[in-house]
Order: C-alpha cells, then sequence, then structure tokens
C-alpha cells in the first residue's frame, strides 16, 4: 500500500528574529534568575587547602556559627536554648555523638573555644570544623604523591 507524500525539502532562507527573541529571552531569565533571593545565611568556610579531611562516625548534629548567631537546626537561637537542645539531643541517642561546626572565617577562636565547653557540658564527644573541600587537584601534585 502507498501512501501519498506532501513533504518536501525546505529551500527557503531562515529568518533570524524568532531565534533572535528567544536568545535574548534566554538572558533575560539568566539575569533575573541570578538576583532572585535566596534564603538563608551566608556563611563563608575556610579552605582546607592541602590538608586531609576527617569523617565523622556515628551520628551528626551540624550548627552554622557567624560572628554574632548561632543556627541550629535552620533556626536562630541563644546558646542557652542551644546547650538544652544539644543536651536533650545527646541524652535521647545515646550514642556518642559529633557535633559537626560551620563557622564563618571570622569566628574568633574564643567563640569556637566557648561553643566547645558548650557542647563538652552537653555530651558531645567530638567537635569537627567544617572547611570547603579542593575542587581538584593539580596534575603537579598528583605526580608527586608514590
Amino acid at each position: 500500500m502507498k501512501f501519498p507524500r506532501n513533504a518536501r525539502i525546505f529551500r527557503g532562507q531562515l529568518d533570524a528574529a524568532p531565534f533572535a527573541s528567544v536568545f535574548f529571552l534566554l538572558v533575560i531569565f539568566v539575569l533575573l534568575g541570578s538576583m532572585l533571593y535566596a534564603p538563608g545565611i551566608r556563611v563563608s568556610l575556610p579552605s582546607a587547602g592541602e590538608l586531609p579531611l576527617a569523617g565523622a562516625e556515628g551520628p551528626t548534629l551540624s550548627v552554622a556559627v557567624t560572628t554574632n548567631a548561632l543556627y541550629f537546626d535552620n533556626q536562630l537561637i541563644s546558646e542557652n536554648e542551644f546547650s538544652n537542645r544539644l543536651y536533650t539531643a545527646t541524652r535521647n541517642l545515646g550514642k556518642p555523638m559529633t557535633l559537626i561546626v560551620q563557622a564563618d572565617k571570622e569566628v574568633t577562636e574564643e567563640k569556637l573555644i566557648h561553643l566547645r565547653i558548650l557542647s563538652y557540658q552537653a555530651g558531645v564527644q567530638d567537635m569537627l570544623l567544617a572547611t570547603l573541600p579542593r575542587v581538584f587537584d593539580s596534575p603537579a601534585s598528583q605526580q608527586a604523591k608514590p
């Protein structure tokens, strides 16, 4: 059985106006999308450099620290409330727990030591500082390693 074909090869010129309008719309969406509000607080973690990164075994809790605030469970809390919630979390879990601290670059050592004392009093066994990992290894460092 033969079907009739009406398809013909296009031999005319393409109009560039529709392509240009779609391109400009995409550019506008990308520019406006980068200016949208992103909820949360910006924390600049320090870079790990060439240090080997440690991991945590077992359950972990995470806290973000800036120069003037503590954020636990994505909420701004006071130090007293933080120690109370940390204490209840360690008692409910019953296992040794690791606290992961996401400290901003401007946070002082004094504040980190105070946070360590609060976590130790609440029953947290270990505290790790979160850092940014290396993006990639350079070819020279890959060849130097045995």
